[in-house]
This record gives structure tokens, sequence and C-alpha cells, in this order.
């Protein structure tokens, strides 16, 4: 192979960022993402080729400049929320997925090509499973979140979830590689050639037919509405903008709420079912879980929804558990200023209506950095460092699993994800799996101001739909608020950064897809083949010392 010299190595890598970007949403063309690593894995074919000058390590930089370049290009709105935060997710995450890649190298240097390139299958997907269930999770650009846009491209995350998207990029990037390098430098011949491109048209055109009759078979259930036996919910979404940096946590909490209450009487009706309200509507700092009723904001609630009989009221709050003396303490439990006791605090989804009971659900999948401190039982010392958002600041408590809110009038059953958590699939099916029929998404995301971050997490809602088979009513305290149904589509959206109430018709759906059931299968699989790959790893060392 002809020596290619740095510059070219660097533009290569530099490309490699460059298409994954520009096929990133929310205004990305997904289909590049097939070939996006492509100039990526010719360095790394390069290196290959000239094994025997060099070490594995030697793809570190250029690895290395594609995933911090990518991270860097699509991600840089972090820097709005968390300046130190967002630094660290960037160069961690570019790091973590450069350590995968180099291993991938190194793998295909010790065996051969076939073991090599299911090492990069292997241990990519295994990445972006171990980083959808640690403490430092921050799967934002988990690749088969790329087609968030191009939902009608992969219906079929019903069967696999987005970490099928994944597997689909990773697979195209290795079968147009092989074609490149197959054609251009080892002057295949006609029938190697041929299968390269039967292969390489084959690994676009299959999933979309699939997709597409994915699409149609689940249409075609949706209108045997008799035997499916939904329901039909009527939502109203209220958008209340306010700025979280200038008036949300520090102006007036109740002029707030009665901003909302207002906006929300323009759509609430006698048929309305459902009214909901962003993350953390709620800012009176005295919320405490221990007496609800003591609340003046909760009082207010209660005083709208007696006003309205059949009406359940979905909102998000900041709140705080007093722990008495004796109690469990929690990881999170926080002590008083005064050295009295100890508290949590919680980022919550309340629901209120007529019914006595008040439900609520603490979030559970919390920001690192942001609303947790990784690791604090052994960070403890450091954790004043953390960031602050949303009104809290250290370590917010948690619950160990999702519950669902039921209306007691017509027994609806909703789960509620609270803003980050609505990027986790396999999450958020644990709600389906616990029999909610539609999901409620609050949210945020003005802290991000206007940038592409609120955009891309309203796409990845539409996945989120397409892999539980759930209608979705999103309420975003600045935008953008959103109706999306079953197939991904969104039917209804507010715009940016101005107050609004939109209202919709959504089916209540009872059936369970097969990814809601068997969850993200594909990672923890990739996690065990991890086994058997570095065991014919250390065979393949051996024998080659030997």
């Amino acid at each position: 192979m002809k020596t290619l010299q740095k510059k070219h190595l660097y533009l290569l890598s530099l490309l490699s960022a460059i298409l994954l970007w520009a096929g990133w949403p929310a205004h990305g063309f997904s289909f590049l993402l097939l070939i996006a690593f492509c100039p990526l894995l010719f360095v790394e074919e390069y290196f290959y080729r000239e094994r025997d000058n060099y070490k594995a390590f030697a793809l570190f930089r250029y690895a290395y400049i594609t995933t911090l370049s990518w991270n860097i290009l699509s991600t840089w709105w972090i820097l709005n929320a968390s300046i130190v935060g967002g630094i660290a997710a960037m160069i961690l995450n570019a790091l973590f997925m450069t350590l995968v890649l180099v291993l991938f190298h190194y793998v295909r240097m010790k065996t051969n090509n076939l073991t090599g390139y299911s090492a990069l299958i292997i241990l990519w997907i295994s990445f972006e499973y171990f980083h959808l269930n640690w403490q430092c999770s921050w799967p934002w650009l988990t690749l088969g979140n790329g087609f968030a846009n191009w939902a009608n491209s992969v219906q079929w995350y019903e069967y696999t979830g987005a970490l099928g998207g994944s597997l689909w990029i990773l697979i195209a990037n290795i079968i147009f590689i092989r074609l490149i390098t197959g054609i251009w430098l080892d002057k295949a011949d006609k029938k190697a050639k041929r299968n390269l491109i039967t292969a390489a048209v084959s690994i676009i055109i299959v999933p979309l037919v699939v997709s597409l009759i994915t699409l149609e078979r689940f249409q075609n259930s949706q209108a045997d509405g008799d035997k499916r036996k939904n329901q039909a919910v009527n939502v109203v979404v209220v958008q209340p903008n306010i700025d979280p940096y200038n008036e949300k946590f520090s102006g007036d909490y109740m002029n707030q709420l009665n901003k909302m209450l207002s906006l929300a009487d323009t759509k609430v009706d006698t048929a309305t079912d459902y009214l909901v309200f962003p993350e953390t509507a709620l800012t009176d700092p005295n919320i405490w879980e221990n007496n609800w009723d003591a609340n003046g904001s909760i009082q207010v609630l209660k005083n709208y929804v007696a006003r309205h009989p059949h009406l359940s009221l979905v909102t998000g709050a900041s709140t705080n558990r007093d722990y008495a003396k004796g109690d469990s303490l929690s990881e999170s439990a926080r002590k008083y200023i005064d050295g009295g006791g100890y508290y949590d605090s919680y980022n919550t989804a309340i629901q209120l209506n007529n019914n006595k009971h008040l439900q609520y659900y603490h979030k559970s999948k919390l920001v690192p950095g942001v609303e947790s401190m990784p690791f604090q039982k052994f960070l403890g010392p450091i954790a004043d460092l953390a960031f602050k958002l949303g009104g809290a600041s250290g370590t917010l408590g948690t619950q160990k699993e999702p519950s669902i809110f039921t209306d007691p009038v017509s027994q609806t059953k909703v789960g509620v994800a609270i803003c980050y958590e609505s990027i986790y699939g396999e999450y958020v099916g644990k709600y389906v799996q616990k029999g909610a029929q539609l999901i409620f998404i609050i949210t945020n995301d003005g802290w991000w101001q206007d940038t592409p971050g609120y955009k891309q997490h309203l796409t990845y809602a539409r996945l989120r739909a397409i892999e539980t088979r759930r209608n979705i009513a999103r309420a975003a305290n600045t935008g953008i608020s959103a109706f999306i149904n079953a197939t991904g589509d969104i039917i209804q959206h507010t715009g940016w950064w101005q107050p609004a109430a939109i209202s919709e018709r959504l089916i209540a759906n009872n059936e369970l897809t097969f990814y809601v059931t068997h969850g993200d299968y594909l990672g923890r699989a990739a996690c065990w083949l991890c086994i058997p790959l570095f065991l014919f790893l250390g065979i393949s060392v051996i024998r080659k010392k030997q």
C-alpha cells in the first residue's frame, strides 16, 4: 500500500467526523452514517497493512480526532448548561469511543479480518450498552439515535431498539470499506466485485424494505380498532416559556403557576382527560412529600382539578422529603445546614385529580455531574463540585424502578419520563411493561438555549414511540412541545421560546412490542460475545509467540 503522509491521515480522520456530524439529527442526512466511518477505517486499513512498522496504538490519535471532533460538532450545546460538565462529557465520551476503535484494531492485527471486524461490532455495541447502564452514562451519541429524523426507515426498532440502528451502521461501514479496499487496493476479480456491490446495495435496501413492511403491518393492526380495544384520550400540553436562567428559579413561583393555568384554560374543556405541565413546573422550594397538603402550589392545583371532575393533571416539581430520626438514609440524603437532621431533594412528576390519593414518581436517570455525583460513595469529599441545574445541586434522590400513573376515572395508565430519561429506550420500555398505555415526556430544554440540543432531544422521542408503539405527549418548558404518534410522526408541535397550549386526541395502546418485552438484548448479547472474542484473541496471541 502506498505510504500515506500524516496530513492525509489527519484529513481522513476529520472527514469521518464531518460525515458523522452531517448525518446527525436534527437536520442531518442520516444515511451518511452508513459510510461515515469509512475514511477512519481506511486509516485503520493503512496501519493494518503496515502493521510491521506500527503498533496498534498508532491509530489512537487519528481515532480520537474523529470521535472528539464528532462529539464537539454534535453536542457543543452542552456547554450552555455546564461548561465543566460539557467539556468533560465530550472529552471522556470521545476517549471511550477511541479505546473501542483501538482495541478493534489490535484484535484485527492479532487475528484476521473476520474476527477483527466482528470485534468492531461486538465491542462498539457492548460499549453503547454499558454506556446506557453505568453512573457516568451519556448515551446521546448512540449510533442508532442517528435515524431519529428518518423514522420511516427504522420502524423495525420495535424489535431491536436503537442498538439495532447501531448494528446497521456498523455493518454498513464495514461492507463499504471492504468494497473500497477490495476494488481500489486489492483489485478484486469480477466475482468478488459483484459480491461486494451486492452486499453494499443489500445493506441499504433490505432494512428499508423491512421497515416499510413493519410500518404497513402496524398501521393495518391499528386500523382494526375493535379488535385492539384501545381507547382515545384527550390530552392538553402547556408550554409556559419561563426563562430557566433569569426567571424560573428566582421569580415568583405562584405567578408562574397562574400563568400555566391561564394557558391551560385556553384548551381544557369538559372532554379533556389529561393536562400536562413540563419538568420542574412547580419551583416552590417548600414542597415536602411528608405533607403535600401543606403546600400552597399543590392546593392551587387541587382547586383547579376540583373544577374539572374528569381531569388528571400531570406536572413536574422540585420536591423534598424530610427524614425522621431513626429513618434509614439514602446515599443522596443531605444534612440540614443547622445540622438538625437529613432530607432528600427530587426531580419529581406528580399526578393530581379528584381522587384524594396523589401519585408521584422520582426521576431515576439523572444527568451525571449536574443532577448526580457519579460514584458518590467514593467521591463524597468532592460532592460540592456538583454542578447546578434545574434548581437543584448535588445528587438528587431517585427510586429504583419507574412507576406509572393511573387515572381513577378511565383507568388509563401513563408513564412519565422526565427529560434525560427519554433517551433510554429500555428504561422507557419499563413503563410499558408496568402497564403504561401512553408516554408523557416532561422536560426543560431551555438550559441549552436555541441550539441543536433541544431539537435532537425532540427527535429522540420519535424513536421511543416506535420502540414502544405508544403515543407520546411532550411538554417542554420553552419548547418544543409536541404530540408524537406510535409510528414516530410528529403530529402537532409548538414553536421554540413561546408560551403555548396544544391539545390532541391520543390512542392508548395495550400491546407490547418485542423490544419492550426483551429490552436491549442486542447489547447484552454483545457483552456475552466479548468472552469468546477475548479467549480467541488470547489463543491467537499465544500461538503467534510460539
